[in-house]
């Protein structure tokens, strides 16, 4: 088994309007498939998300929404939001009280993250290995592992190439 990069970390020379783009179309089309609507609301909420490629709270969605729309309210967000984690559209980052955009929403997978300290840049890995080693583990225990979300702590390429220090936890 493989370590698959789900999402990477930002770096010079990405494009990001394709990648937002290429997001998008992503989801129109796994909503067409399981007869869904993305909503012209549920689709900004998404391009918000992928907009920022880092991770959003629910209340900064909001306020960008009342930016374009002043009746915007928090249910229309958090109603959004439950849409897009049901379809797998989105991820939440519990550390965080935040939301990231999935990388492979076609593909059932569990999320490794790998969150920046200093700057909170997300990159979403699936490793099958390290989905496997925990739950024997929690089977050893005579626990069984219904959904598993990993988030680790540290220093992202650009952050670490700058300097920035690991503190201790």
């Amino acid at each position: 088994m493989s370590t698959t990069v789900v999402t990477p970390f930002k770096h010079e020379g990405h494009d990001h309007d394709h990648c937002v783009d290429d997001a998008l179309a992503r989801a129109e089309r796994q909503c067409e498939r399981r007869g869904v609507r993305l909503t012209p609301i549920r689709r900004r909420v998404l391009e918000l998300i992928w907009r920022r490629h880092e991770p959003m709270k629910a209340y900064d969605l909001l306020d960008m929404l009342r930016a374009e729309r002043r009746s915007a309210a928090p249910p229309t967000v958090y109603r959004a939001l439950d849409f897009l984690l049901e379809e797998g559209l989105i991820h939440r980052i519990e550390s965080l009280n935040a939301y990231v955009g999935c990388g492979d929403p076609d593909r059932p997978h569990v999320g490794q993250f790998l969150i920046c300290r200093h700057c909170n840049a997300v990159a979403e890995m699936n490793d099958a290995d390290v989905h496997k080693v925990l739950a024997d583990k929690a089977g050893d225990l005579g626990f069984q592992v219904g959904t598993q979300t990993i988030e680790i702590n540290g220093l992202c390429p650009i952050c670490r190439d700058q300097g920035h220090a690991l503190n201790a936890v």
